[in-house]
């Protein structure tokens, strides 16, 4: 899959708590590179405790930069068939899972639409995914601070840098 639109910079988050996380969240990173998203700068892995009510094992995060010509819902369909491809199946919200590709922020683009909302809407709360992220774009700004700036005012109770 490839794009024909203007070049733009993506930040994506991975997380998975089933099988071997980090090596999905690799093979992820390689086949979005096969598939239209040159990927520039990958974070290192993070153990982080689960999200939400659902009892399950703590999870891999890690976030990449990249750069692509997707469209933002080329790049959603994109990444929700490289999950299944990668072993996610249907089940609890917030439940465990093989692999998550979120789209955390498309060219600083706002977007809000049924399925599709950039930057990704909770990304300000989950220091799961701003531990990965200050790594490689530390001064992104995002709802109006710089990723870091959002990094330093989370609490990363739990939060467990792997490499």
């Amino acid at each position: 899959m490839t794009g024909s639109g203007p070049l733009a910079e993506v930040l994506l988050g991975f997380g998975g708590n089933l099988g071997d996380p980090e090596a999905t969240i690799r093979r992820a990173l390689v086949r979005l590179g096969e598939r239209g998203v040159a990927i520039r700068r990958v974070s290192g892995f993070y153990r982080t405790p689960p999200w939400g009510p659902v009892p399950q094992p703590d999870f891999v995060n890690a976030c990449a930069a990249g750069d692509t010509r997707l469209a933002p819902r080329d790049l959603l369909a994109l990444a929700k068939s490289l999950e299944g491809e990668l072993g996610r199946v249907p089940g609890e919200r917030w439940g465990p899972r093989a692999i998550d590709i979120d789209i955390l922020d498309y060219a600083g683009q706002e977007l809000d639409e049924p399925g599709l909302a950039l930057p990704h809407p909770r990304l300000t709360e989950r220091a799961f995914v701003l531990a990965p992220l200050a790594e490689i774009a530390p001064d992104r700004i995002v709802a109006g601070r710089s990723i870091r700036d959002w990094a330093e005012r989370i609490d990363r109770t739990g939060i467990v840098r792997l490499d």
